[in-house]
Protein backbone atom coordinates (compact mmCIF):
# COMPACT_ATOMS: atom_id res chain seq x y z
CA UNK A 1 0.00 0.00 0.00
CA UNK A 2 2.52 2.29 0.64
CA UNK A 3 4.70 1.75 -2.54
CA UNK A 4 2.19 3.77 -4.96
CA UNK A 5 2.80 6.79 -2.07
CA UNK A 6 6.80 6.44 -2.31
CA UNK A 7 6.88 5.90 -6.18
CA UNK A 8 4.72 9.31 -6.29
CA UNK A 9 6.57 11.04 -3.93
CA UNK A 10 9.86 10.27 -5.86
CA UNK A 11 8.34 10.48 -9.09
CA UNK A 12 7.25 14.09 -7.79
CA UNK A 13 10.67 15.12 -6.18
CA UNK A 14 12.43 14.01 -9.59
CA UNK A 15 10.47 16.38 -11.30
CA UNK A 16 11.32 19.00 -8.87
CA UNK A 17 14.96 17.92 -9.83
CA UNK A 18 14.06 18.70 -13.08
CA UNK A 19 12.49 21.65 -13.12
CA UNK A 20 14.75 23.34 -10.71
CA UNK A 21 18.26 25.49 -11.93
CA UNK A 22 19.61 25.01 -8.41
CA UNK A 23 19.30 22.27 -5.65
CA UNK A 24 20.60 23.03 -2.44
CA UNK A 25 20.97 20.61 0.33
CA UNK A 26 20.67 21.31 3.88
CA UNK A 27 20.56 20.15 7.55
CA UNK A 28 18.01 21.56 9.99
CA UNK A 29 18.02 20.01 13.23
CA UNK A 30 17.33 22.10 15.75
CA UNK A 31 15.09 24.47 14.32
CA UNK A 32 12.00 25.39 15.84
CA UNK A 33 8.94 25.30 12.97
CA UNK A 34 8.40 29.34 13.09
CA UNK A 35 12.28 29.37 12.02
CA UNK A 36 11.75 27.04 9.30
CA UNK A 37 8.76 29.17 8.18
CA UNK A 38 10.67 32.00 8.84
CA UNK A 39 14.08 30.25 6.45
CA UNK A 40 10.89 29.56 3.60
CA UNK A 41 10.17 33.47 3.53
CA UNK A 42 13.83 34.47 3.47
CA UNK A 43 14.30 32.50 -0.10
CA UNK A 44 11.88 34.25 -1.96
CA UNK A 45 8.92 33.24 -4.38
CA UNK A 46 11.63 31.47 -6.59
CA UNK A 47 12.70 28.77 -4.18
CA UNK A 48 10.58 26.10 -2.73
CA UNK A 49 12.22 24.47 0.84
CA UNK A 50 10.91 20.94 1.39
CA UNK A 51 12.21 18.23 4.23
CA UNK A 52 12.47 15.47 2.61
CA UNK A 53 12.95 11.70 3.07
CA UNK A 54 16.76 10.87 2.22
CA UNK A 55 16.30 7.10 0.26
CA UNK A 56 13.65 8.86 -1.74
CA UNK A 57 15.52 11.81 -2.41
CA UNK A 58 18.40 10.05 -3.34
CA UNK A 59 16.29 7.93 -5.95
CA UNK A 60 14.82 10.95 -7.53
CA UNK A 61 17.65 12.85 -8.01
CA UNK A 62 19.15 9.41 -9.44
CA UNK A 63 16.41 9.67 -11.67
CA UNK A 64 16.70 12.65 -12.82
CA UNK A 65 20.21 12.53 -14.03
CA UNK A 66 22.04 13.80 -10.55
CA UNK A 67 24.25 11.54 -8.72
CA UNK A 68 26.82 13.70 -7.17
CA UNK A 69 24.61 14.39 -4.45
CA UNK A 70 24.69 11.01 -3.27
CA UNK A 71 26.82 11.55 -0.12
CA UNK A 72 24.78 14.51 1.40
CA UNK A 73 21.67 12.16 2.15
CA UNK A 74 22.53 11.60 5.29
CA UNK A 75 20.71 12.67 8.66
CA UNK A 76 17.93 15.16 8.62
CA UNK A 77 17.83 16.39 5.06
CA UNK A 78 15.97 19.57 3.29
CA UNK A 79 16.29 20.84 -0.16
CA UNK A 80 15.94 24.19 -1.27
CA UNK A 81 14.90 24.01 -5.24
CA UNK A 82 15.60 26.86 -6.81
CA UNK A 83 13.55 27.94 -9.54
CA UNK A 84 14.58 31.67 -9.93
CA UNK A 85 17.92 33.29 -9.33
CA UNK A 86 20.11 31.10 -7.70
CA UNK A 87 21.69 33.82 -5.89
CA UNK A 88 18.69 35.35 -3.96
CA UNK A 89 17.96 32.09 -2.49
CA UNK A 90 21.91 31.45 -1.45
CA UNK A 91 22.13 34.83 0.49
CA UNK A 92 18.86 33.74 1.96
CA UNK A 93 20.22 30.20 2.92
CA UNK A 94 23.74 32.34 4.22
CA UNK A 95 21.70 34.96 6.31
CA UNK A 96 19.71 32.58 7.81
CA UNK A 97 22.34 30.09 8.93
CA UNK A 98 24.25 33.02 10.06
CA UNK A 99 21.77 34.20 12.11
CA UNK A 100 20.46 30.30 13.18
CA UNK A 101 23.67 28.10 13.28
CA UNK A 102 21.75 24.91 13.52
CA UNK A 103 21.01 25.32 9.53
CA UNK A 104 23.98 23.70 8.16
CA UNK A 105 24.17 24.12 3.93
CA UNK A 106 25.52 20.61 2.84
CA UNK A 107 26.06 21.20 -1.12
CA UNK A 108 24.10 21.17 -3.39
CA UNK A 109 23.80 21.17 -7.81
CA UNK A 110 23.59 24.20 -10.40
CA UNK A 111 22.19 23.67 -14.08
CA UNK A 112 23.55 19.77 -13.28
CA UNK A 113 27.14 20.86 -12.04
CA UNK A 114 27.93 20.13 -8.21
CA UNK A 115 28.34 22.42 -5.50
CA UNK A 116 30.05 22.47 -2.42
CA UNK A 117 28.81 24.09 0.52
CA UNK A 118 31.76 26.54 0.52
CA UNK A 119 30.89 27.41 -3.42
CA UNK A 120 27.09 28.07 -2.84
CA UNK A 121 28.36 30.83 -0.11
CA UNK A 122 30.62 31.66 -2.73
CA UNK A 123 27.50 32.14 -5.03
CA UNK A 124 25.85 34.03 -2.46
CA UNK A 125 28.73 36.32 -2.28
CA UNK A 126 27.49 37.42 -5.89
CA UNK A 127 25.10 40.40 -7.13
CA UNK A 128 21.93 40.05 -8.13
CA UNK A 129 21.52 38.52 -11.84
CA UNK A 130 19.56 41.97 -12.10
CA UNK A 131 22.48 43.90 -10.66
CA UNK A 132 24.71 41.85 -12.62
CA UNK A 133 22.93 43.65 -16.14
CA UNK A 134 22.85 47.00 -15.11
CA UNK A 135 26.13 46.57 -14.64
CA UNK A 136 26.63 45.04 -17.98
CA UNK A 137 24.56 47.44 -20.14
CA UNK A 138 26.16 50.48 -18.17
CA UNK A 139 29.31 49.51 -18.97
CA UNK A 140 28.37 49.65 -22.74
CA UNK A 141 26.62 52.23 -22.70
CA UNK A 142 29.92 54.28 -21.46
CA UNK A 143 31.62 52.45 -24.09
CA UNK A 144 29.06 53.19 -26.63
CA UNK A 145 29.47 56.95 -25.51
CA UNK A 146 33.25 57.03 -25.58
CA UNK A 147 33.44 55.79 -29.29
CA UNK A 148 30.56 58.57 -30.24
CA UNK A 149 32.66 60.97 -28.79
CA UNK A 150 36.08 59.68 -30.57
CA UNK A 151 33.47 59.21 -34.12
CA UNK A 152 32.24 62.97 -33.45
CA UNK A 153 36.01 64.21 -32.94
CA UNK A 154 37.68 63.40 -35.71
CA UNK A 155 35.71 65.04 -38.60
CA UNK A 156 35.83 68.16 -36.26
CA UNK A 157 39.64 67.56 -35.78
CA UNK A 158 39.59 67.03 -39.72
CA UNK A 159 37.81 70.43 -40.22
CA UNK A 160 40.30 72.43 -38.13
CA UNK A 161 43.36 70.68 -39.92
CA UNK A 162 41.80 72.00 -43.10
CA UNK A 163 40.91 74.93 -41.71
CA UNK A 164 44.81 75.68 -40.70
CA UNK A 165 46.27 74.30 -43.74
CA UNK A 166 44.26 76.46 -45.97
CA UNK A 167 45.27 79.92 -43.27
CA UNK A 168 48.90 78.49 -43.52
CA UNK A 169 48.73 78.58 -47.80
CA UNK A 170 47.02 81.65 -47.72
CA UNK A 171 49.75 83.37 -45.57
CA UNK A 172 52.47 81.50 -48.14
CA UNK A 173 50.48 82.93 -51.05
CA UNK A 174 49.70 86.74 -49.25
CA UNK A 175 53.61 86.98 -48.89
CA UNK A 176 54.67 86.05 -51.93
Amino acid sequence: MARPDKAAAVAELADQFRGSSAAVLTEYRGLTVAQLKQLRRSLGENAQYAVVKNTLTKIAANEAGITSLDDLFNGPTAVAFVTGDPVESAKGLRDFAKDNPNLIIKGGVLDGKPLSADEIKKLADLESREVLLSKLAGAMKGKQSQAASLFQALPSKLVRTVDALRAQRDEQGGAE
